[in-house]
C-alpha cells in the first residue's frame, strides 16, 4: 500500500545504468550475449532509459572492451534510448560509427580523481569536454554529463559545495541537457543532499536539470533519494541488482538497487512505470551469471530461492 508524502514528485525517470555502471567493476569478463540479454530485459521490465556501455579505451576498463559488438546488436532506434559513455573524441568517434543517438561524459569534481580517472586537472578536463560535447551537439546527439566526487573523495575528503556547482555550471554551458551528480563513494548524507541541491537553485539551475546517482558504501543512498525528492529532483540512477562500484575509487561500492528505488518509490505513491518483479528475475538470472548473491535487499526479500 502507497501512502503519498507532500510535496513529493507524481513520477520520476529511472535512469538505469546497471550494464555500464554496474557491469564495469566485475573482474569476470561477462559475454556479449549476456550483456545483450541484460541490457533487452531491463527494456521489458518497463526501465525508460538503459545506459548500454561506455566507449572507454580496452586497456582501462577490460570488462567494456566489446562495446561496439554489444552496441550492434540493440535496437537504438526503439523507444528506449540506450545511452553510451565517451570519454572523448575518440570514443565519440566509436559511437557516431555505432549509430548512437545518446551520449554521455564523465567529469570530476577534484583534481585528484581527474588526475586519476582523467589523466588531467580539475580545470583542464574541460578541454577535452568542450571538442567532445560540441561535435555531439552539432551531430544532434543528446550529451548527458556525470560529475564524480560531489559528496566526497578517498584522497582529498569532503569536497566543497561551491566547486561541484561551478563544475556544473561549465558542463551545463557547455551544452549537457543534463547533470547527474555522483556520490561516488557513498559518503553523502541528507542534509549533504538538500544544501548542494540549494546550492545549484541559487546559481539558477532549475532542478530538471539535475539528477541523482547514489552509492550505498555507508547505507545512505535510499535516505538521500528521499531528500532530493523533497527538494523536486525527478531523475535518479540507479543500477539493476545493486551492481556496481568504480574502477577508479577501490572505496566505492554497489550503486542504488533499481529494486530498492522502485520498492520506495511505490511505497510513496509515486509513478515510474517498471514491473518489480520482471526486474527481480532479471537480477537474480544476473547475478546467477556472475556467481555472487545480489547487493539489493529487495531482490534477496523477492527471490527467496537464489542459491548464489
Amino acid at each position: 500500500m502507497s501512502h503519498s508524502s507532500p510535496g513529493m514528485p507524481e513520477t520520476v525517470t529511472i535512469y538505469e545504468v546497471g550494464p555500464r555502471d554496474g557491469l564495469q567493476n566485475e573482474s569476470a569478463l561477462v559475454p556479449v550475449d549476456t550483456k545483450v540479454e541484460f541490457i533487452e530485459r531491463l527494456v521489458a521490465a518497463g526501465l525508460p532509459i538503459v545506459e548500454a556501455t561506455s566507449f572507454v579505451h580496452p586497456r582501462w576498463v577490460p570488462q567494456l572492451a566489446d562495446a561496439a559488438e554489444v552496441v550492434a546488436r540493440l535496437d537504438l532506434a526503439g523507444t528506449v534510448p540506450l545511452p553510451v559513455l565517451v570519454p572523448n573524441e575518440r570514443g565519440l568517434d566509436r559511437a557516431l560509427d555505432a549509430g548512437c543517438s545518446h551520449v554521455a561524459v564523465f567529469a570530476s569534481a577534484t583534481e585528484t580523481f581527474a588526475a586519476k580517472n582523467l589523466n588531467s586537472t580539475l580545470d583542464g578536463q574541460f578541454e577535452a569536454f568542450e571538442p567532445t560535447m560540441r561535435r555531439a551537439l552539432e551531430a544532434g546527439l543528446d550529451v548527458r554529463a556525470y560529475i564524480s566526487m560531489c559528496f566526497g573523495d578517498p584522497w582529498e575528503g569532503e569536497v566543497p559545495i561551491d566547486q561541484v556547482v561551478a563544475t556544473g555550471r561549465r558542463l551545463l554551458d557547455l551544452g549537457a541537457s543534463q547533470l547527474s551528480l555522483g556520490d561516488t563513494i557513498g559518503v553523502g548524507t541528507a542534509g549533504h543532499v538538500g544544501a548542494l541541491l540549494e546550492a545549484f537553485a541559487g546559481e539558477g539551475v532549475v532542478v530538471d536539470r539535475l539528477a541523482m546517482h547514489f552509492h550505498d558504501t555507508y547505507g545512505q543512498a535510499l535516505a538521500n533519494t528521499f531528500a532530493a525528492l523533497q527538494h523536486g529532483v525527478t531523475t535518479f540512477d540507479a543500477s539493476a541488482g545493486g551492481l556496481g562500484g568504480c574502477p577508479y575509487a577501490h572505496s566505492a561500492t554497489g550503486n542504488l538497487a533499481t529494486e530498492d528505488l522502485v520498492w520506495m518509490l511505490d511505497g510513496l505513491g509515486i509513478g515510474h512505470g517498471v514491473d518489480l518483479q520482471a526486474l527481480v528475475a532479471t537480477s537474480t538470472w544476473m547475478a546467477d551469471h556472475l556467481a555472487k548473491p545480489p547487493a539489493s535487499a529487495v531482490v534477496r526479500a523477492l527471490s527467496g530461492n537464489f542459491s548464489g
